[in-house]
């Protein structure tokens, strides 16, 4: 599996946008990107649930298929781990297998509720979690697979307590942390008192730009749903202009529908699967 771990050795941010679908990771990688995310959330939205919903073989299917088409570290979503610290065997073998370069594990009750994404978060205890932790990392067979540790406790019990299990679960093995917030003071006070290597997110319009994230202290900086966002947006207005008979602003501004086809024939490599046809069943 491609490997994290030696971009952080290379003293710049690693910026990770998510990616759902091969096309989009090859979107990522072709504009430069050096890892991307397969984020529970934004899945969860593009099948018209949340991210409660979805299961571990899901995901692992999501991961084969953007593997197939990009060479890029791919960071999987683990939820809560789909289960108790014995259930994280096979999550963490299933990870493996499936290639990814790590997995996000976070200290919530599961079955995940969708009262997660409105802002209400359901803990599990911090001696739960640290032997979930302690068993992914026993379950692991791939030294390069990084497990990173969220907790979201600082919005439901303060940043005291967060900080407080972020630094149980880097005794427990973890190699990357996560403590999630947007809040630039707490961001900067999370990775002065616990040794990273750290993660963060990008929040649109509320979290600090990627460098000063980087200069505080934060290695892994990913971007969870602005494409998704972007895509919706897109969409809503395509399916709003064919219903009214309206050309598509965005496709007009990109050039029209012959080239927008054509870049999009040269994102999926077309010319290379043409080509096998030409020397094979098409000579």
């Amino acid at each position: 599996m491609p490997s994290l771990k030696p971009l952080l050795n290379e003293h710049a941010p690693i910026v990770a946008p998510m990616a759902l679908t091969p096309l989009q990771a090859a979107l990522a990688e072709q504009t430069g990107f050096k890892a991307i995310y397969l984020g529970g959330g934004s899945l969860g939205y593009e099948k018209y649930y949340t991210e409660a919903n979805l299961n571990l073989t899901e995901m692992c299917q999501a991961g084969l298929e953007i593997g197939s088409v990009s060479a890029l570290p791919l960071i999987l979503d683990g939820t809560g781990g789909w289960g108790d610290p014995m259930h994280l065997h096979r999550t963490i073998r299933m990870t493996e297998a499936a290639g990814f370069a790590a997995i996000e594990i976070e200290d919530q009750l599961l079955p995940k509720r969708a009262h997660h994404h409105v802002g209400k978060d359901h803990m599990i205890p911090m001696e739960l979690m640290v032997d979930k932790i302690r068993e992914a990392v026993a379950a692991r067979r791939d030294p390069d697979l990084m497990i990173i540790a969220r907790t979201n406790a600082i919005r439901e019990f303060g940043l005291d307590e967060a900080l407080r299990r972020a630094e149980a679960y880097k005794k427990a093995g973890a190699d990357m942390l996560f403590v999630a917030t947007v809040k630039e003071d707490e961001l900067r006070k999370i990775a002065a008192a616990i040794e990273g290597p750290h993660m963060s997110m990008i929040w649109p319009g509320l979290t600090l730009p990627v460098d000063e994230l980087f200069e505080a202290g934060y290695q892994l900086i990913v971007d969870f749903v602005s494409p998704l966002l972007a895509s919706y947006v897109a969409m809503k207005k395509a399916y709003e202009d064919i219903y009214h008979g309206r050309p598509n602003e965005l496709v007009k501004a990109a050039g029209g529908g012959e080239a927008v086809h054509k870049m999009l024939h040269e994102t999926i490599r077309l010319e290379t699967l043409l080509d096998v046809e030409r020397r094979t069943v098409e000579k």
